[in-house]
């Protein structure tokens, strides 16, 4: 993105880029009738914010050793990151009927020896933290000032290693960590806050020593904001943005479903779904 456009004009246009990261996901959702649909279109408008913004790459050199690394630790959300990595070119959008199929580059659970731009192979949730804090590390040692996001969801915020590893990286002065935490109150076993109680947040993170910024993860310039204000912090303390999320962002009858972690959807149900989203976005435009 140009750095001389308005911020009217990169508001705009991450708007365009969340929507058709949320079109690719319904894409791909499609070819196998199902799919963690609910946490692609609610986490759009961070992805678009990480990959059409923030993010340091070269699309074609995925290797690039002065990149930013993001970290899919909720590895779950692969359809989501896809969907991501072919908006900012990294993936073709052509492989995007392959998702999920025998010998594809896109398998349903992220896995980096899979997918270029994939760094590792989440899903065990609770290791991307702790995985982070060592690339983080190792940056630094090398004076390599490029960024390491480590994205998770609240389901994670059950895990003890992910405590550890807060812990750590506060102690380790790592200002070149930001964690991107998914909080949409939903996991396999229910709501998580009713799984594992994890509130007050914010105040938990700051006592960890962690600079908290908590936000709304559908509002296009709260994400904007947030992601700036972390990457030009003065100080060396990690950053953690805390993002509320609505599952099924965009797509009414996705929303409004009292369950939705992992979604299967009728087959006519994906083309209508598309067609709100254009709507939508041509009223917008």
């Amino acid at each position: 993105m140009n750095t001389k456009d308005t911020p009217a004009a990169v508001h705009q246009a991450l708007l365009g880029h969340a929507y058709r990261i949320r079109r690719f996901a319904l894409r791909m959702g499609e070819v196998q009738g199902q799919g963690y649909i609910g946490q692609a279109l609610g986490y759009a408008d961070v992805l678009a914010v990480a990959y059409c913004h923030a993010l340091k790459l070269r699309p074609q050199d995925p290797h690039w050793e002065g990149r930013d690394r993001f970290l899919l630790s909720h590895g779950h959300y692969a359809i989501a990151h896809y969907a991501a990595l072919i908006e900012a070119g990294v993936l073709p959008e052509s492989e995007l009927e392959t998702y999920g199929s025998d010998d594809s580059r896109l398998p349903m659970s992220g896995m980096a020896t899979y997918t270029p731009g994939m760094e590792i192979s989440g899903g065990s949730l609770g290791q991307g933290l702790p995985i982070a804090v060592g690339m983080a590390l190792g940056l630094r040692l090398k004076n390599n000032p490029a960024f390491v996001y480590n994205s998770m969801s609240d389901g994670e915020l059950d895990e003890g290693a992910t405590w550890e590893a807060a812990m750590s990286a506060s102690h380790h002065g790592l200002g070149n960590l930001i964690c991107l935490v998914d909080i949409n109150n939903q996991q396999a076993d229910g709501r998580s806050g009713d799984v594992m109680g994890f509130e007050p947040l914010a105040a938990k993170w700051a006592a960890f020593g962690w600079h908290v910024q908590r936000l709304n993860g559908n509002d296009m310039e709260a994400v904007l904001q947030a992601f700036d204000t972390a990457r030009h912090l003065a100080d060396n303390k990690p950053r953690v943005l805390l993002i509320d999320t609505l599952m099924g962002k965009g797509v009414p009858f996705l929303e409004t479903r009292e369950k939705n972690h992992f979604i299967r959807v009728d087959p006519p149900e994906w083309q209508q779904a598309i067609e709100i989203l254009d709507a939508a976005h041509k009223e917008h435009a």
